[in-house]
């Protein structure tokens, strides 16, 4: 196929979704979704750069923290269990 016959197959799926969209109804209820979306974020307070940057240092902080902190108990749990199966009764 060519590429004009791509584009042609492609225009045609696109218009028909938009008609079955459209006939059904649920073309405007994805209009009001759209709109009723835009007004809630008009609505939100969004943070300062500084105040995202400040957000992101704490939560990489917190990340290898955490990450630190599950990597030294696995560490302990594997010894232990390694000593634990060593032993002969």
């Amino acid at each position: 196929m060519n590429n004009y016959t791509t584009i042609g197959i492609t225009l045609g799926v696109i218009a028909a979704l938009f008609a079955v969209l459209w006939f059904t109804g649920n073309l405007a209820k994805l209009r009001n979704y759209i709109l009723e979306t835009r007004e809630e974020l008009r609505k939100c307070t969004w943070p300062s750069w500084a105040e995202l940057k400040g957000s992101t240092v704490v939560v990489v902080i917190s990340t290898v923290l955490l990450g630190g902190f599950t990597v030294g108990v696995d560490v302990v749990v594997a010894y232990l269990v390694k000593a634990l199966t060593q032993i002969k009764l």
